[in-house]
C-alpha cells in the first residue's frame, strides 16, 4: 500500500518524466505499456491484437489540460484517430478523458467537445468510451455522460468499484441504458470517498460486475485480476449468461497471456492501446497497480 501511495504521488510529479527520459534504455521500457508517441504506433499495435482476435480502443494520452487551445487540438486528434479507424479498417472504438478535453476549463466546453468527438464516431458506426478519472471529477463526468446519453447510443462510461457511490451511480446509468466499463480505480483517493482494503474493493467489484452481466446490456469487465475474472466466468456460466453479451478489457501490456488466453477460449476481449507524448502519469499509475510491473521495470533496467 506504502508502494502504491508513493507511485501515486509521483505521478503528479511531472518533473520527473524528464529525469527517467534520461536513462538508458528507459524510452524503450515504456512501450511495454505505451503503443508510442503517434498515431501509426498505436495502429500497428492496434493489427496485431486484432489479428489475435483481440478487438482495441484508442486512447491519446492526455489529461489536466488547462487551455482551449490544447482541448481543441486533442479533439481535433480523436477526429483523425476516427478517421484512420475507417480507413484501415482496424477493428477498434475510441477512449476520452473529460479533463484532457477541457473539464477543468469549464464543464460546458468539456461537454461540447466530447459531443463533437461522439458525433463524429455516429457517423462512423463507433463507439466512444468517457474514462472516469479520480473522484474530484466523477461528478461532473456523470453529468456529461448522461446528457449525451439522452442524444447518443454510441457513448459510454467508466465506473470504479473503489468508491462507495458506484453501486448507486451504476443504477443510474443503467437507468439510462448506458455501456459500462467496470474497473478497480488506480487514482490516489482518500478513505472518505473509496474503500481502503483490497478485500472490499474486490468484493464490491464482483458485486457490481453481477449487476451489469444481468442487465442486457452490453459492457466491459475490465480487470488483470485472475481472481475476478475467475469469478466473472463463473457467474455467467452459473447464470448461462452468453459470452456475446459482454467482454473483458485489459490494457496495453499489461498481462498478455491472459488477454490472448481469453480470446482463444472465446471470449471477447478488448484491449487499452494508449499513445502519445503524455505518457508519464500514465506510465506511473500502470506501476502503482501491480508490483510485478515495478520488477519489470527494475529487471529492465539492469539489463541495460
Amino acid at each position: 500500500m506504502v508502494t502504491r501511495t508513493a507511485l501515486l504521488y509521483l505521478s503528479r510529479q511531472h518533473r520527473l518524466k524528464n529525469v527517467l527520459s534520461g536513462m538508458p534504455g528507459f524510452k524503450q521500457i515504456t512501450r511495454r505499456f505505451i503503443a508510442g508517441e503517434n498515431i501509426d504506433d498505436a495502429l500497428e499495435a492496434i493489427r496485431e491484437l486484432n489479428a489475435m482476435g483481440i478487438t482495441a480502443s484508442f486512447d491519446h494520452l492526455g489529461e489536466s489540460i488547462s487551455s482551449e487551445a490544447e482541448a481543441e487540438a486533442d479533439v481535433r486528434e480523436y477526429l483523425h484517430v476516427l478517421d484512420r479507424i475507417g480507413e484501415t479498417g482496424v477493428d477498434s472504438n475510441v477512449s476520452v478523458k473529460p479533463t484532457q478535453l477541457g473539464l477543468d476549463i469549464d464543464e460546458s466546453l468539456c461537454l461540447g467537445n466530447i459531443r463533437r468527438i461522439v458525433e463524429a464516431a455516429k457517423a462512423k458506426n463507433n463507439f466512444v468510451r468517457i474514462d472516469m478519472e479520480d473522484s474530484s471529477k466523477t461528478d461532473a463526468t456523470l453529468r456529461i455522460f448522461f446528457k449525451l446519453r439522452k442524444e447518443f447510443e454510441n457513448v459510454g462510461i467508466v465506473l470504479q468499484s473503489y468508491l462507495y457511490r458506484t453501486a448507486r451511480d451504476l443504477e443510474a446509468v443503467l437507468a439510462a441504458g448506458g455501456r459500462v466499463r467496470l474497473c478497480k480505480g488506480a487514482y490516489d483517493e482518500p478513505e472518505s470517498a473509496a474503500f481502503p482494503k483490497k478485500s472490499d474493493v474486490d468484493a464490491n467489484f464482483i458485486s457490481l460486475m453481477k449487476t451489469l452481466l444481468k442487465s442486457g446490456i452490453y459492457h466491459g469487465i475490465a480487470t488483470h485480476d485472475e481472481a475476478m475474472i475467475r469469478a466473472t466466468r463463473e457467474f455467467a456460466e452459473t447464470e448461462k449468461i452468453p459470452r456475446e453479451t459482454y467482454e473483458f478489457q485489459m490494457l496495453f501490456g499489461i498481462r498478455r497471456d491472459l488477454q490472448v488466453g481469453l480470446a482463444k477460449a472465446g471470449f471477447r476481449m478488448r484491449t487499452y492501446v494508449p499513445y502519445g507524448e503524455y505518457w508519464y502519469p500514465y506510465f506511473m499509475r500502470r506501476l502503482a497497480e501491480r508490483p510485478a510491473n515495478i520488477w519489470f521495470v527494475v529487471r529492465s533496467l539492469f539489463r541495460g
